[in-house]
Parts: C-alpha cells; sequence; structure tokens
C-alpha cells in the first residue's frame, strides 16, 4: 500500500507543470538514450512556432528538437546538419535547408522555426535574424498523438535514437504555439524580453520528463 501511494505521488509530481524560467536543461555526454520527454497541450496544428536557446562545441550533426506522431516520424523536426553546414528543419518528413547562420561554438544560440500549413511556408530566425521563407508541404495538417523529445532525434515515434545525432550541451527556454508568432513576438523572444509564452510548450510551466543522465541547472549568463 505504502509502493502504490509512492508511485502515486511520483506520478502527479510529474505531470505537475514546472516553471523553468532561469534555468537550463544540461545534456553532459553523448548517449543514445539521455532525453527530455516534453508533454503538448494539443495534437494538431494547422500552423506553428518553435522556438528554443542552444549551446553546444558538437562538430557532428545533431538534433536540436523533435517533434514526432505516428504518421511522422519527423513531423517538426529542428536539425543541424556539420557537413553541409545548414540549419535543416522537416516537417512531416519534408526537408528544407539553410545556410549561411553563423552556428559558432560554445555560445547560446536562439532559434525559432514557423510554418504554416496553408501556404505551406517555413521559416527559420536565426539569432534574430530572419531567412527567406521556402514551401516545404502544405495542405495537411501535423496531427496524431504528439511526441515532444529534446536531447534525440527520433527515427520512430517515440524512439530509433542515434548516438551520433543526439545533443551534448545546454538547452533553454523551449516555446511552442500552435499559430505563426509575428514578428515582433519573436524578435521580443530572442531579445530576452516580454512575449507571450507558448500555449503548447511554455518554459515557465512545463510538462516534463527526464530520461537517464540530463541535469536541470542555473542557466549561468556571463559576467559583465
Amino acid at each position: 500500500m505504502k509502493l502504490l501511494l509512492l508511485l502515486t505521488l511520483l506520478t502527479a509530481c510529474a505531470a505537475t507543470p514546472e516553471d523553468l524560467s532561469g534555468r537550463m536543461f544540461t545534456f553532459p555526454q553523448e548517449t543514445n538514450t539521455a532525453h527530455v520527454r516534453l508533454t503538448a497541450s494539443s495534437q494538431d496544428f494547422r500552423a506553428v512556432t518553435a522556438c528554443h536557446r542552444s549551446f553546444t562545441d558538437l562538430k557532428r550533426d545533431h538534433i536540436l528538437f523533435s517533434l514526432a506522431t505516428p504518421s511522422n516520424a519527423n513531423a517538426l523536426l529542428i536539425f543541424w546538419d556539420e557537413a553541409n553546414k545548414e540549419m535543416e528543419p522537416h516537417i512531416r518528413d519534408k526537408k528544407s535547408e539553410y545556410r549561411g547562420q553563423d552556428y559558432k561554438p560554445n555560445m547560446w544560440h536562439s532559434i525559432c522555426t514557423t510554418w504554416d500549413s496553408t501556404s505551406g511556408l517555413v521559416q527559420l530566425w536565426f539569432d534574430g535574424q530572419p531567412t527567406i521563407r521556402k514551401f516545404v508541404t502544405s495542405g495537411s495538417n501535423i496531427r496524431g498523438s504528439t511526441i515532444v523529445i529534446l536531447g534525440q532525434e527520433q527515427d520512430s515515434h517515440g524512439g530509433g535514437f542515434d548516438l551520433k545525432q543526439s545533443f551534448v550541451g545546454m538547452m533553454s527556454d523551449v516555446h511552442m504555439w500552435d499559430y505563426i508568432l509575428s514578428p515582433c513576438e519573436i524578435q521580443n523572444y530572442m531579445d530576452g524580453l516580454n512575449f507571450t509564452p507558448g500555449n503548447v510548450l511554455n518554459w515557465s510551466a512545463l510538462e516534463f520528463q527526464i530520461i537517464d543522465r540530463v541535469l536541470i541547472e542555473d542557466k549561468h549568463m556571463t559576467c559583465h
């Protein structure tokens, strides 16, 4: 009975949204197991904006954001391709490629990605600068049982992790909306000013589960 009560309490704690303002997830080692699974408030997206900040020294391919549904392992994927030096947003398993970003190691980068199913256009914002809008896929929403993972790239719904695509470093300020954020709101996010928190994923009220070695730490900025 005591064990059952403890398990119930642990489950209840895991489901309680947590305010991670001023904090970060640290992924301290290369692994094909360690990740953070986020609970999304929606399972159907006509449009989407996803924003996050990351800090790494990786000199290989790596994942930044992975959202999978049963029908699309790369329903919404943000991936760095080291060989081609390009940031690659994937929408419903279709890829777009963005080159020319100054993706320097050992510094924080802020990245936002927007997509609209009606126009089919995707756009990447990198450290405050918008890129061109590109057609990727249109006509159908991202829908189905949504699994959002930080730290690993999903080759299948909730799994299929590859050691050499894992993220090693720090990640913070993850937000997601089920609409296209305005350029001004995106700029406010990039600058760390007041903005409308994500209504699908909200860093200030985040439901998540940590699997294996991922730490929650204070986000220390450099002193001036």
